[in-house]
């Protein structure tokens, strides 16, 4: 839609009263929730788009194989969320449909696959990413990503703020006339807060020494100055973790240094460029196909496999050979959040075992590889030896 200059500045006033209710939203919600005081924990699996619905439905099956007493015990209940679909979300012209939303808020923790967002020439109308909508709705202000290779020296964890920057009204830009398009990017003081203070607390917890945030802060002097503003004042309540900053650019080179890559623990970075970084990232691990990725809020949390649809695949037959991996280290992810460490510890072990060390059913995603259901078999018959 194209606006005049007029039109555009009442535009533009709309979205500020739009934000700042955000952030007064964010100022009164705080409080982390308690799993061991839950009964039952419901953990919704939400199969998505294209391969997702595949992929997911072995999520589930190891989590069955790991939870069995819990779900005896009533501990842990599982709700299928069938409707996040592309032609679902298109028929309600939303991104996440309201009856959808509604099923996803009864649950405490969701594991999700891949859903697909149209993009200009698509045969979908123009609507908001899923993610990003599921972000916003559920305020799960945290990615957390964490790549792991250890033959390389490898141990890199990621928190990408996951609500603002680039992203926070990435639908809502306009166009002034023929010739000018203006997009928007948002920084908030607990936005930023919260996210470098994440990334902090987990280096305390798990014997991280250095914390880096990652920004153009030298150019992006606003938005990116507040976050790194932000990150150095909470890195002075952490006087035992090392904290330093590099631009997105020159940050991009150095994860390809051999020598300079190694000495990367934590980092913590604006959304745009967690999310191009973190892609990158996995590629050391053996691709997007092989991680996954939390979304971590103070009552709800996501966990996906941060690869795309695939809807070639579903076009041409091949749903059943798509890699089940990322969407396991998705699982793993939840566990742990959810208190079931050594849970989580085994199938971590496994994924290693039958991804790295063996490797003796893999897909290829074609029918001269393993379907997902085989190579889900061979990593619950391992899990069984450990």
């Amino acid at each position: 839609m194209k606006y005049t200059i007029e039109e555009a500045k009442e535009q533009f006033e709309k979205l500020l009263e739009e934000q700042m209710k955000r952030a007064e939203m964010m100022n009164a919600n705080k409080e982390d929730l308690d799993f061991s005081t839950l009964k039952p924990i419901v953990i919704g699996v939400a199969g998505g788009d294209g391969i997702g619905p595949a992929i997911t439905a072995q999520g589930k099956r190891v989590m069955e194989y790991l939870l069995a007493d819990w779900i005896k015990e009533g501990k842990v209940v599982f709700k299928d969320i069938d409707n996040l679909t592309i032609e679902h979300r298109v028929e309600a012209n939303q991104a996440i449909p309201d009856d959808v939303m509604a099923e996803l808020k009864q649950c405490h923790v969701i594991l999700k696959g891949p859903t697909t967002t149209p993009r200009k020439g698509d045969p979908w109308p123009n609507i908001e990413s899923a993610n990003v909508k599921m972000r916003k709705e559920l305020d799960l202000f945290a990615n957390v990503r964490p790549v792991r290779v250890p033959e390389q020296g490898i141990d890199w964890t990621f928190f990408r703020e996951n609500t603002e920057g680039a992203y926070a009204i990435g639908s809502k830009g306009f166009a002034v006339g023929d010739d000018l398009n203006i997009d928007f990017t948002v920084t908030t003081q607990e936005g930023t807060e919260r996210i470098i203070r994440a990334a902090f607390e987990y280096a305390r917890k798990n014997g991280k020494t250095r914390v880096t945030a990652v920004t153009k802060a030298n150019i992006i002097k606003t938005t990116d100055g507040k976050f790194l503003e932000v990150f150095y004042n909470i890195a002075k309540e952490y006087p035992n973790i090392k904290a330093d900053d590099w631009y997105i650019d020159i940050m991009t080179a150095k994860l390809i240094d051999e020598n300079r890559r190694k000495e990367f623990q934590v980092m913590v970075l604006p959304n745009l460029y967690g999310d191009i970084i973190t892609d990158e990232a996995a590629e050391f691990q053996g691709g997007v196909g092989t991680a996954g990725s939390s979304n971590i809020g103070h009552k709800y949390a996501m966990f996906e496999a941060i690869h795309g649809s695939a809807p070639r695949m579903v076009q041409e037959g091949r749903a059943q050979y798509a890699d089940p991996c990322s969407i396991m280290r998705a699982v793993v992810l939840l566990l742990s959040h959810i208190g079931c460490q050594a849970e989580a510890q085994k199938l971590e072990k496994a994924l290693d075992i039958c991804t790295i060390t063996e490797r003796k059913v893999y897909t290829t995603g074609r029918a001269d590889g393993a379907t997902n259901e085989e190579l889900t078999n061979y990593i619950i018959e391992t899990m069984q030896k450990l």
